[in-house]
């Protein structure tokens, strides 16, 4: 305290005081204070920043960074972190997104990423932005197109290529809830649990699951996945991304250096983005709402006290009267 003192009163004489000067002969519940408000103030200021890259998660966004032919490095870096070590790929070809049904009345799919590699391996991409109804049915169902083009006419031995698809999910599901596991690999198994095809592969990212600040970040996955996560709050591309593939993708990303017709673009897929998940998070929100109430009703029904409905539920008392008076005709 007295170097400190000391080290004050030198500054005090040219009147060139520095921060961290000045926090040196504070208390320390002065200075645990000025940090929080430091903090707060940081904090605020940040989120009044306009974004300085893309969101990921919307169309533009995504196929900008992965889909553009200059960019096929970034996904197959990408890949490459997510695949089993036989599959790592050192080229890509894109080809069209949209698979039309064997018959005019069949459906078609339209995929986000649709890639070939040399050696033939099919890789379905797609980024999920709000929670859908039978979301790993449509997997399934999108699967199978890359697996009927590779019938040969004529004679043919039944050889299939591998066949990947990859969600990058911005929602969890709701089997999953109380699952905190970010990446999900699925293989058709038998009932030993060993692999029975191991052509056909679905891995699933569950991103609200990654929960890795940047200073856990190790290994490139993790460094992805935090990509994914934050890339539109970042205002500087973080220290620990000093890898040579996010010198490009940081280029890339920036808004700043979009044209006109690319900016306006982005902003038509992002208010997309943002309308669809309002959207679904109020119908999810709504969901738990009226269940909570199925559940309040029953249990009123079969005279348990509110009191220990409210415990029970972890809702407010006043919350359970509510529920009773707008049924008030059920006897309770």
């Amino acid at each position: 305290m007295i170097e400190a003192g000391k080290k004050a009163a030198i500054t005090r004489k040219t009147a060139n005081y520095t921060l961290e000067e000045h926090l040196e002969v504070l208390n320390e519940d002065l200075k645990t204070l000025f940090n929080e408000v430091r903090t707060f103030v940081n904090k605020v200021t940040f989120q009044m920043l306009p974004e300085k890259y893309i969101n990921p998660f919307t169309d533009f966004g995504f196929k900008k960074l992965f889909g553009e032919e200059p960019n096929k490095d970034l996904l197959m870096n990408f890949l490459n972190t997510l695949l089993p070590h036989p599959y790592q790929i050192s080229d890509l070809s894109y080809t069209k997104t949209e698979h039309l049904g064997s018959t005019p009345t069949d459906r078609k799919a339209i995929f986000d990423l649709y890639c070939v590699s040399p050696s033939g391996e099919r890789f379905i991409v797609e980024v999920q932005k709000a929670k859908q109804n039978f979301f790993k049915d449509r997997s399934v169902y999108y699967s199978t197109f890359p697996i009927q083009e590779q019938a040969q006419q004529g004679d043919w031995d039944y050889k299939l290529a591998p066949v990947f698809t990859v969600g990058i999910l911005d929602f969890v599901f709701a089997e999953d809830k109380d699952d905190h596991t970010v990446l999900h690999l699925v293989q058709l198994k038998d009932q030993y649990c060993k692999v029975f095809y191991e052509k056909l592969t679905f891995i699933y990212l569950a991103m609200p699951n990654f929960e890795k600040t940047e200073e856990e970040l190790e290994t490139l996955q993790d460094k992805w996945l935090y990509v994914f996560k934050h890339l539109p709050k970042l205002q500087q591309r973080p220290q620990r991304l000093q890898e040579k593939v996010f010198d490009k993708l940081f280029q890339v990303a920036e808004i700043a250096k979009f044209d006109k017709e690319e900016r306006e673009a982005y902003q038509e897929s992002m208010k997309y983005y943002r309308d669809l998940k309002n959207v679904t998070d109020t119908a999810f929100d709504e969901g738990i709402q009226k269940n909570q109430v199925e559940i309040v009703l029953n249990m009123i029904q079969e005279g348990v006290p509110i009191d220990l409905i409210a415990k029970y539920m972890k809702i407010p008392m006043e919350k359970v009267k509510e529920i009773i008076q707008q049924n008030s005709s059920l006897d309770v």
